[in-house]
């Protein structure tokens, strides 16, 4: 094949040097290898090394402007044009507090996985973050009655907070630069919450959909989970946010697709002290295949 001799740069961040293993790029890496392709891992953008492609990996809700200039010096930058996946960019359902939106609403993190990957990459969001933390946790056990515009302390996903209305939302969640509010659209089904999942490289693409009793549905959360078949909207989504490789979350609300988050550097999505689960292990070396759409 004349792949075999084909190199692969993967560009993470210069402080993600220690993380890779958490990514399902090092599982995808793995199986190109095996395929006979050379694959690097690059941190930073202080040593450029020749290859065919470079795959853009900074785990940062906004990449630099320096790391996209720099996947520009390789012939393809997959995902080299994806810049900014922060939710208030696509969300089509962000409310204000004089919203007339009568129905319920989730107060989310703006950033990635609410904003965890910042906290770990970036010292001095990581020491305002803590300095935040601290304070609002003191305030919470003073009591919401002495102090009732507490914003809820976001720390991960599973934090994220629902109300019944719009008007029961602090409103200092309306005004925190990394909080938004969002119109509550969830997709239920026999009494269970459902989210829809679209990973893809390139022309694989793959596409599940999990069940959970918590109306926050994830990996760790799930109950149940299942092959469904594509989506044309969300296909059309990806062209427009111009990703290569990457994963959306989704809902189907009321026949209608509502995209609830993209990620473009997904990690491997497994119960703490379980393994991945075999489904998935089978999609992730389905979707490796996806880097020969680049490699002609």
């Amino acid at each position: 094949m004349s792949h075999k001799r084909k190199k692969i740069a993967i560009l993470f961040h210069e402080k993600d040097r220690h993380n890779v293993h958490k990514y399902v790029i090092s599982t995808l890496a793995e199986n190109w290898r095996q395929d006979g392709l050379d694959v690097v891992f690059l941190f930073g953008v202080k040593e450029f090394v020749p290859a065919d492609l470079v795959i853009v990996h900074v785990d940062l809700s906004v990449v630099p402007d320096d790391y996209l200039d720099f996947a520009r010096r390789y012939p393809i930058a997959v995902n080299g044009q994806v810049k900014d996946i922060r939710k208030s960019t696509f969300s089509h359902h962000l409310v204000t507090p004089d919203d007339p939106y009568a129905g319920k609403v989730i107060v989310k993190s703006d950033l990635n996985h609410a904003g965890r990957p910042e906290l770990s990459l970036n010292r001095s969001f990581l020491l305002a973050r803590k300095v935040n933390r601290f304070l609002l946790r003191k305030m919470h056990r003073l009591g919401s009655r002495i102090l009732p515009d507490l914003p809820p302390l976001i720390e991960t996903p599973l934090d994220y907070r629902i109300y019944d209305d719009v008007k029961s939302v602090p409103a200092s969640c309306f005004s925190s630069p990394n909080m938004i509010v969002e119109k509550f659209l969830p997709e239920k089904n026999n009494g269970l919450y459902h989210v829809r999942n679209c990973s893809f490289l390139g022309d694989r693409m793959t596409w599940i959909r999990l069940a959970s009793k918590y109306p926050i549905v994830n990996f760790g959360t799930r109950v149940s989970m299942e092959i469904i078949e594509p989506d044309p909207e969300i296909m059309e989504i990806r062209k427009k946010l111009k990703f290569d490789y990457g994963k959306f979350d989704y809902v189907v609300h009321g026949g209608k697709v509502t995209l609830l988050d993209a990620n473009k550097t997904t990690g491997i999505s497994r119960r703490k002290g379980s393994s991945t689960p075999p489904l998935l292990k089978e999609l992730s070396i389905y979707r490796a295949a996806g880097i020969y759409a680049y490699l002609v």
